[in-house]
């Protein structure tokens, strides 16, 4: 999509959302749009009706900080949204040159790696944000288990949830509030980086593929994942209730490593132990010296 567009529409839909009581005007039946009108946004924001239309028609060329932190404000975004339309309107403003931005990263470093491998406590992961899960601990592999019996690496959690959807809905009790979420950073990330060629491919692919996806990207909802709860059913386990923190690498822009914990002295903390247990065991039995090993001594 090209960025006019994605600022038309982004602008659009968040005009939509609020009504006249959130921001103390008058309502009343007799409006013909859902939501603001195109003069009480520019009223609140403190620009002209002109101004604003133009804006919204997705020129947000010359916009300055201050006049997108008032359009911001009127359309009480929040900050994911906030960041989002800053994004557009860096995109806008940028030369040939500096639109040509680094692809998210595939690869973890060394380091990233060992540190995933010492946090024996929960899962753990890292991904990009094109929901590439480029690094993780062994926990996290039992956790997405069914995620990871499927070929192709590096695996993708927007990926599972929507193609794998028979795994997915049994995995996640709250599918829809999975799937919401999943869309939302792949849009703020479509903000970041609107010439990533794989991402593009991805969200074409998801598009195509699944109504679910299709809807909820039209929607021009955007996401931060920070913290907060995760349910999780997993298939052999059970029901996991997981709290988790999500950082960005000081060193690797763009990507997040997040930990999942359980509080201490509940049933999950005891799950997560029976998972750690059940994973080494499967991950084990698949270790191919293992399988020359058996072979090996069935021929003698």
């Amino acid at each position: 999509m090209q960025n006019k567009d994605e600022v038309k529409d982004f602008l659009v839909s968040r005009r939509a959302r609020v009504t006249p009581e959130q921001v103390e005007l008058p309502g009343g039946p007799g409006r013909r749009v859902p939501g603001l009108r195109r003069a009480e946004v520019a009223m609140l924001a403190g620009v002209s009706v002109e101004y604003y239309a133009k804006l919204e028609r997705g020129d947000l060329i010359g916009a300055s900080d201050a006049v997108l932190a008032s359009i911001a404000d009127a359309l009480l975004l929040d900050d994911a949204e906030r960041e989002h339309l800053f994004d557009l309107a860096r995109e806008a403003n940028a030369s040939p040159v500096r639109k040509r931005r680094t692809a998210p990263q595939r690869l973890a470093r060394a380091g990233m790696q060992w540190a995933l491998d010492g946090f024996t406590a929960g899962p753990a992961f890292v991904r990009n944000g094109r929901m590439d899960v480029i690094a993780e601990n062994q926990l996290f592999r039992g956790l997405y288990w069914d995620m990871y019996e499927r070929q192709g690496r590096p695996v993708n959690l927007a990926r599972f949830t929507f193609l794998q959807q028979e795994q997915s809905r049994a995995f996640y009790p709250n599918w829809d509030g999975a799937a919401d979420i999943n869309v939302g950073i792949l849009r703020a990330e479509a903000g970041r980086n609107p010439h990533d060629a794989e991402l593009q491919s991805l969200i074409g692919e998801l598009s195509t593929v699944s109504e679910e996806f299709r809807t909820r990207w039209g929607a021009h909802n955007v996401r931060h994942h920070g913290h907060g709860n995760k349910y999780f059913r997993h298939p052999v386990v059970g029901d996991l209730h997981l709290v988790y923190e999500a950082m960005e690498p000081m060193a690797e822009s763009g990507l997040n490593f997040l930990v999942y914990s359980a509080e201490p002295g509940s049933e999950t903390e005891e799950s997560l132990r029976l998972l750690a247990s059940w994973t080494a065991t499967k991950e084990h039995e698949r270790e191919p010296s293992n399988s020359a090993t058996r072979s090996a001594a069935g021929q003698s």
